[in-house]
């Protein structure tokens, strides 16, 4: 079948996403969309439904051939379904695939160099190098993008309701992102597929948008990164979606608190060792733990960089000392139960080992000469953040 003028829907198309001059025969005849591809070499090499490495498109037709459909408990009445069916997730939440093709985003919009081939070559290149001091100029470029990420994270936020799809909310945050003509960071950084990270309940982070429809009771983190003008800014809230019970008001305002207490300690002088003494007590306070497997970092014009560690728990081993122009981001992220995760196959998803609910909230951070600012504030929600 012809698809003029429908860019190639593959997520690792080699070419750049032109044109496609053909769609899969047997997506057609099944009724699958998302198959259509600039040429067989493009068709071959894999296509937005393929579930990861080493898994071909062909699967994609088994699932939805086999009988009777909705005896296969990986398969949902909507016809979504799990790729991961032999895994022992730890709670109740599953991923709800196909996954949609890659957003596009236009070609006037400057972008990291990762854009493309998914390998953050400037982070790999500048690894080991101390701490950036950012002048004056560059300060200014990256209270702009906070700002704009913070923009970003509110507009998404404010769609978040039950029956909503983590996948409508990557589109979301894509549209708004590219309205103000800046690149989503995680798209393809890494080669992570989409536009924001919304991590729901026992995920802890990095968890991929997709088809499942949030319901009444979840929380959700959605963690927005913009590129703007050369310079990236970073941060993260967890919601409630309708009526949450009072174990998961107990645990966002936990998270909350202990970011709060370690920014309270931000300022020339303060070493990143001893936030984690400000955040951990509070986590334990509250019968919570702190993840230690993810931790706060330097941003700027890199994504990640120095300091590249910056736990989140106590009698951490650390190194450096703030001062006047660094940025770097604090994350928190804390867990009703154990602090240890493990990762979905998709080898982005880190969920709670025990299954149990965890909570995030990050900002962005300059250190001045005599304290700090928060580049990604917001508007506070005492009505779940505070006692």
């Amino acid at each position: 079948m012809s698809a003029a003028g429908i860019p190639c829907q593959s997520s690792i198309c080699p070419n750049g996403h032109p044109p496609s001059r053909l769609e899969c025969p047997t997506c057609n005849k099944l009724g699958i969309k998302g198959s259509f591809f600039c040429g067989q070499e493009c068709f071959k090499a894999g296509s937005s439904l393929s579930l990861s490495a080493g898994k071909t498109h062909k699967l994609i037709h088994e699932l939805a051939t086999r009988q009777p459909l909705l005896e296969d408990p990986n398969i949902n009445k909507n016809g979504t379904y799990n790729p991961f069916g032999n895994f022992n997730f730890t709670g109740t939440l599953r991923p709800a695939y196909p996954l949609s093709p890659k957003r596009p985003v236009p070609e006037h919009i400057p972008r990291p160099d990762y854009a493309e081939d998914g390998m953050p070559i400037s982070e790999n290149r500048r690894a080991g190098q101390p701490i950036k001091i950012l002048t004056a100029e560059e300060q200014e470029k990256i209270r702009t993008v906070c700002k704009l990420a913070r923009e970003v994270l509110d507009i998404a936020a404010s769609h978040i309701r039950p029956g909503i799809t983590t996948d409508e909310l990557d589109e979301i945050v894509h549209n708004a992102t590219i309205e103000r003509n800046a690149y989503p960071s995680t798209l393809n950084y890494c080669n992570f597929p989409k536009s924001v990270c919304t991590s729901i309940n026992e995920v802890i982070c990095h968890g991929i948008p997709d088809k499942r429809r949030l319901q009444e009771g979840d929380i959700i983190n959605i963690d927005v990164t913009l590129y703007y003008d050369g310079y990236h800014g970073d941060l993260n809230e967890t919601y409630p979606v309708g009526r949450i019970d009072d174990d998961s008001k107990k645990l966002l305002r936990t998270t909350r608190q202990s970011l709060d207490a370690a920014i309270a300690l931000c300022k020339p002088g303060a070493l990143f060792r001893d936030l984690g003494k400000a955040i951990e007590p509070i986590a334990r306070a509250n019968g919570c733990s702190v993840v230690r497997t993810y931790c706060g970092h330097g941003i700027h014009d890199l994504f990640h960089c120095a300091p590249n560690n910056i736990p989140h728990y106590a009698k951490n081993k650390a190194v450096g000392m703030m001062k006047p122009g660094m940025v770097f981001t604090i994350e928190p992220m804390i867990n009703l139960g154990h602090w240890d995760l493990v990762h979905w196959p998709d080898d982005w998803t880190a969920a709670t080992i025990d299954g149990k609910r965890s909570a995030q909230f990050e900002e962005t951070l300059l250190i001045t000469e005599t304290s700090v600012e928060v580049l990604t504030a917001g508007k506070r929600r005492a009505d779940l953040y505070d006692d």
